[in-house]
């Protein structure tokens, strides 16, 4: 076997490996898939220029929340760059429960032009 085609096969293995993961467990829009329950969420913003151009998909973005409930930190960690501002404005004015320490985790939204 070349090169060439063992390169092949392992780009098909990891694309086959990519879709079943990222199919393996849907997340509903704006579920957080760690551990602390958020009290209040604020939707996001779908951003005009975004509706315009039709754009749709999904934001994940990693949260820090605070011991007091407070998130801490947000970082964009995928999604487009035209709907990632309206995503991570949204998660910074979350509550979740207060906890015993901080903790981390990935939220995800769903953007639609249909909704």
């Amino acid at each position: 076997m070349s090169i060439q085609s063992l390169n092949r096969l392992f780009a098909v293995g990891l694309l086959l490996i990519s879709g079943w993961a990222a199919t393996s467990v849907p997340l509903a829009r704006g579920q957080e898939e760690f551990s602390r329950k958020a009290k209040s969420k604020v939707a996001p913003v779908y951003p005009e220029l975004a509706r315009r151009m039709n754009i749709s998909g999904v934001v994940k973005v990693l949260v820090t929340v605070s011991a007091n409930g407070s998130v801490k930190d947000a970082k964009l960690i995928g999604g487009h760059p035209v709907l990632a501002n309206a995503a991570l404005e949204a998660v910074k004015k979350w509550r979740f429960e207060v906890g015993p320490q901080e903790s981390t985790g990935i939220v995800e939204f769903r953007f639609d032009p249909a909704q």
